[in-house]
């Protein structure tokens, strides 16, 4: 098993990476872009046996405690096979 967490700046918070991004994009002529989030994408594998339950509970502890600032990031926390 894996996990994929993804973690992005809140709506209501400047994103000056992502300004960056998106400003960049224009001058290379990518015309459109009307918004740019940078954020973190982490890929966690598991242990063969590893309890699905249990591992989602506590990553779900980890990204919120440790992974993330709950303050100015959201994140996504997905479990594959």
């Amino acid at each position: 098993m894996k996990a994929k967490i993804i973690i992005t700046p809140k709506k209501a918070v400047l994103d000056p990476q992502g300004k960056t991004v998106q400003t960049a994009l224009d001058h290379l002529g990518y015309r459109g872009v009307t918004g740019v989030h940078v954020g973190k994408y982490l890929e966690i594998d598991l242990a063969p046996g590893t309890d699905r339950a249990a591992a989602q509970k506590a990553l779900d502890a980890a990204a919120h405690q440790f992974l993330s600032n709950p303050v100015i990031e959201d994140y996504r926390l997905e479990i594959v096979d």
